[in-house]
């Protein structure tokens, strides 16, 4: 029989008040696409540390090759031939990419060689990105590019990927899948975390469940369908979307002639940026990410007052330099890309993270009233089905998929106006998905204006009324999403549009 490339018995991992993995067992074959599905908090993340060696288990045994291991630190993985793309990533922000890259790599290579063989690497993969440019200027996106690149130059035995596929096209996905399945032909073994479950059912030749900390489930994913394995990982199918009739209503976003020089050096210049966004109506932007979308996103919310005059209004307020607390006052909430340390404060609770976007619960002189603070943050978690202990817990202490579920159920809880969402299901699982979508579409009847960029393709046909793509700062015409296919939207978000294919009526839709 084959020697299996990676073998897991009895793996249990406690943290205080939680037991992230308890007995979780797992066996992947050389040359295996190997899934492993949960809901958030199910201790995917953590049994994907534990065998890149950034977290010791607390029982259990691990065996690479025939052999017992004991990986102490993602430096001796590397070097048994273990490589990892985080969900969260691992760069240091004052190096550069290639920098980044060099670091964990083989040293008898020059800086000059890594750079080079990131360019021939990112060509290859259509993983756009610049060696010379600092971590820090980079997107959330352009970041999982450098860790996807890194992995792949390391020539892994064993590949583990977290949700990589949220920042490529279409296209460029199935080119990733080419290049996997090549992987494994040679008799790379990838372990691949996603929830995307057509993309499971594509790509992996086994998946392994886990609910809860424990496996629930192994089967062959080419043999499942999207119902039955939503069932093996949340226990029932996410409930379908009920997508109601359009009625919009009065303007509430509109942007016009926005052409605004980016003060990054690195970043995407806006050109003459055209957006309607109406009440009762949800407007989708697609694109890869490091196409403006940061730059339009930060105009929009207020961080960036730099746009002129009347280019940026809501109703009939100029809000063009108005701060973000000005905005939210006119009922514009937002929910941004970055969880941690843009959405929340990693170190504060759940409940004084509230504050940063709502302020129901200040009483006379600025006093923080903490029992009406604590209770709204226990009905956000109790709502959206937030995984944490309780309305006290720290942000920082929350896996990704369920920091994203408080943040985006804090917004939409403020009852806003206007509310402007980047990535609303990044990370988060079937279920959760579903419920965000169903929230956002409810916010959407009820009245509110929604503005959703996302790298979701799917999301975005499911739910927006009118669709535009973003690319190299300049934003397309807007298709209704009957007009609109996965094929042009694709082409779009390389930039390959005509203007003149505009439709007059679609003009006509837009300004109505």
């Amino acid at each position: 029989m084959t020697t299996p490339r990676l073998q897991l018995s009895g793996i249990t991992k406690r943290y205080p008040g939680v037991v992230a993995n308890s007995g979780v067992s797992l066996t992947v074959q050389p040359g295996s696409v190997h899934a492993v599905l949960g809901e958030n908090g199910a201790g995917k993340s953590t049994l994907m540390k534990i065998i890149y060696g950034s977290v010791k288990p607390d029982e259990g045994t691990v065996t690479f090759n025939g052999q017992p291991v004991h990986i102490r630190n993602p430096q001796e993985a590397r070097a048994l031939g273990i490589s990892m793309v985080f969900q969260h990533f691992s760069l240091f922000d004052t190096l550069t990419v290639a920098e980044n890259v060099w670091l964990g790599l083989d040293k008898s290579l020059s800086l000059p060689e890594v750079s080079a063989s990131i360019t021939a690497k990112a060509a290859e993969y259509g993983l756009d990105i610049d060696p010379s440019r600092p971590v820090h200027t980079l997107s959330v996106g352009e970041m999982q590019r450098v860790e996807i690149i890194r992995a792949l130059l390391t020539r892994p035995q064993l590949l583990i990927l977290d949700e990589p596929t949220s920042v490529l096209t279409p296209q460029a996905v199935e080119k990733l899948f080419v290049v996997l399945r090549l992987l494994a032909a040679q008799g790379c073994s990838i372990l691949y975390i996603s929830h995307k479950l057509h993309e499971i059912r594509e790509l992996c030749d086994a998946c392994t469940v886990l609910r809860g900390g424990k496996v629930t489930g192994v089967c062959d994913p080419r043999q499942e369908s999207n119902a039955s394995l939503s069932r093996l990982m949340i226990g029932a199918e996410p409930p379908a979307l009920k997508v109601r009739e359009l009625h919009a209503g009065a303007s509430a976003l509109d942007v016009s002639g926005l052409t605004l020089a980016s003060d990054d050096p690195f970043g995407t210049h806006l050109n003459d940026i055209a957006l309607t966004v109406r009440a009762g109506e949800v407007v989708g932007i697609a694109g890869v990410s490091g196409n403006g979308q940061s730059e339009l996103l930060y105009c929009l919310s207020g961080e960036d007052t730099r746009a002129p005059a009347q280019c940026i209004r809501m109703g009939s307020h100029d809000v063009s330099r108005l701060s973000p607390g000005r905005r939210r006052a006119l009922g514009l909430h937002f929910v941004p890309e970055e969880r941690l340390g843009r959405g929340a404060v990693p170190t504060l609770s759940l409940a004084h993270n509230l504050l940063l976007s709502r302020d129901d619960a200040l009483g006379a002189g600025g006093w923080i009233k903490v029992g009406a603070l604590r209770k709204q943050a226990a009905e956000v978690i109790a709502r959206y089905n937030v995984k944490a202990n309780g309305p006290d817990a720290a942000a920082k202490s929350l896996s990704g998929g369920n920091l994203q579920k408080f943040i985006v159920g804090r917004e939409i809880e403020a009852k806003p106006t206007l509310l402007i969402v980047s990535q609303p299901t990044w990370g988060v699982d079937v279920g959760a998905a579903a419920q965000i979508r169903g929230e956002i579409l409810a916010l959407r009847d009820a009245g509110c204006a929604v503005l959703v960029v996302s790298e979701e393709l799917d999301e975005l046909f499911e739910i927006s009324d009118r669709l535009h793509v973003i690319a190299k700062g300049r934003l397309s015409p807007s298709l209704n999403r009957a007009d609109a296919t996965i094929e042009r939207i694709g082409e779009w978000m390389s930039g390959l549009w005509d203007p003149q294919s505009y439709d007059k009526k679609e003009t006509a839709h837009a300004a109505a």
